[in-house]
Formats: structure tokens, sequence, C-alpha cells
């Protein structure tokens, strides 16, 4: 087992109301003065907070996936890679969108895309705490 997984506790893991865009305020609060990052699937907005946790709000809207079993794969798709990530992405609120080629990719290029959302931001926003 790797070092840095036995000093996490599988609680650290979860994804608890505090890692979540809740209200109104919260998601205007991005979308006010956000960065933007993105491909040909995914739109993902991100803005510094002043907590110690990165949060995560999801906006999948009809016009991207019609059916809902294609909206809820792809939100159950962002929190699952967001819990697994959420240790080594900056301070910031997220908030996804997607595009409507999305639905067409597997779930494994879905998770390749989300990675590569978060290795953008990760670098973008580490440049400025430099």
């Amino acid at each position: 087992m790797d070092v840095n997984k036995k000093s996490l506790s599988s609680q650290d893991f979860r994804l608890s109301g505090k890692l979540k865009l809740l209200t109104t305020d919260n998601y205007s609060f991005v979308f006010d003065k956000a960065e933007r990052f993105g491909n040909y699937s995914f739109t993902v907005l991100a803005r510094t907070n002043n907590l110690t946790h990165p949060r995560l709000g999801l906006a999948i809207s009809k016009k991207c996936a019609k059916r809902a079993v294609d909206r809820n794969r792809i939100k159950r798709l962002f929190r699952e890679n967001f819990r697994i990530n959420q240790h080594k992405l900056p301070s910031v609120d997220i908030i996804a969108m997607c595009k409507p080629s999305a639905i067409k990719l597997s779930n494994h290029e879905m998770h390749q895309q989300i990675e590569k959302q978060w290795h953008f931001m990760r670098k973008k926003f580490a440049s400025r705490s430099d």
C-alpha cells in the first residue's frame, strides 16, 4: 500500500456536502469571474475560494444531453472523478458543464477528458500561487 494512502482514511475520499456547491450564491460567485477550461466535450469553470478544499457544482443541461440517463451518467462520472482527485486539486470552486459530444464518449474516455481538465486547472492555479 502506498504511504500516502495509509495516512488517508476512507472517510477522506467521501463526497460530503462541504465539497459541493449548493446555493445559487455559490454558483453566481463562480460564474461572475471564472477561469475557463475546456475541450470539445466539456467546459469547466473555476474560481479560487477562501476555503482549504475544492468544491464541485454541476450544470449539465438538457441541451447537452436530452435523456436523463445520459445527464445522470455524466454527473456520476464527474462526481466520482472529483471525489478521487479532490486532494490533488487547488482550493477552487468548480462548475462542470458538458457539450453534446460528451454523450458519445465511453466512461473511460470521459474519465480521461475530466483528468485533463484537472491537470490544466492544477497547472494554472499553481502558477498563480508562486
